[in-house]
């Protein structure tokens, strides 16, 4: 991958954290406050965006979207790879029952499109934002857990870790300093392009009604306000839809990168034992 792909990713996620940081700073206007009076204006000098239904900035508003993209997309990522790390560590290393009865929930979450069911979920807790990043973790640990496994299942044949296990590790132990290291590579990958689909979720449940409820900026509530008036004022579907498309696609690219970089993945852990005292290296 070229450098320039590399740097445009680096700098959507830096912009990014910028805007949801210092948006008070950025933001020229209150993001709530109304102009009747100038509803529907095109871009201009003053509003570089143009103004909403309400008169108000969409610049403001996209500045201060942001935080609410940001804060969904990491805590989203943050629990769903703290739960099916843990998850699919444990069906890995112990096998057995415990991995077929821990598969076989994650199947059943599986065989629901993931979408469908943060909309049910949404839809029966009702529409707010911390609703909406609990409907996004509860399916959203399936992959990491499924990841995980995977990386565990081959990692715990290793002599390595028979190695760590033959001088009196105990399984927390081997599990968490000589097999969870090696899997920090596929998994921040999983999480980068997570992150990247919690944004896109969120859009998706706030265009909907079910997610961000007004006067909160959201980029994908914002794309539902300007849906009616598509024809008379474009600007107001084309700044968050800019917005979204931008932010999504330097993360992807960023992630692209990263599985690039991390795909011979990490070094494994060395055993070396000599005559009764054995000494683990990472």
């Amino acid at each position: 991958m070229g450098r320039f792909p590399v740097r445009f990713g680096g700098g959507v996620c830096t912009v990014l954290l910028l805007m949801a940081i210092f948006a008070p700073l950025l933001a020229p206007y209150d993001p709530a406050a109304q102009d009747l009076l100038s509803r529907l204006s095109s871009p201009s000098m003053s509003h570089w965006m143009g103004q909403d239904a309400l008169g108000r900035d969409i610049l403001s508003r996209v500045i201060y979207g942001a935080r609410v993209s940001l804060y969904v997309g990491l805590v989203t990522v943050l629990v769903s790879l703290v739960t099916g790390t843990l998850v699919g560590a444990l069906a890995g290393y112990r096998g057995g029952w415990v991995d077929e009865g821990i598969m076989r929930v994650v199947d059943v979450f599986l065989a629901f499109p993931g979408i469908l069911l943060a909309i049910a979920l949404t839809s029966v807790l009702g529409p707010s934002l911390h609703n909406v990043i609990i409907a996004l973790c509860v399916m959203g640990w399936v992959g990491y857990a499924r990841l995980v496994r995977g990386q565990v299942l081959v990692a715990r044949e290793l002599e390595y870790v028979a190695a760590s296990r033959a001088i009196g590790a105990s399984p927390v132990r081997t599990v968490v300093r000589h097999i969870l290291p090696n899997v920090f590579g596929p998994v921040l990958v999983e999480a980068t392009f997570g992150m990247a689909g919690a944004i896109v979720a969120e859009a998706g449940l706030s265009f909907l009604g079910l997610g961000t409820q007004p006067p909160t900026p959201s980029w994908g509530a914002m794309l539902a306000e300007g849906r009616q008036f598509l024809l008379m004022a474009p600007h107001m579907t084309l700044a968050p839809g800019l917005a979204i498309l931008v932010t999504v696609l330097g993360i992807n690219l960023l992630g692209d990168h990263l599985r690039d970089r991390l795909s011979g993945g990490r070094s494994l852990t060395k055993v070396k034992i000599t005559g009764t005292k054995s000494t683990v290296s990472s």
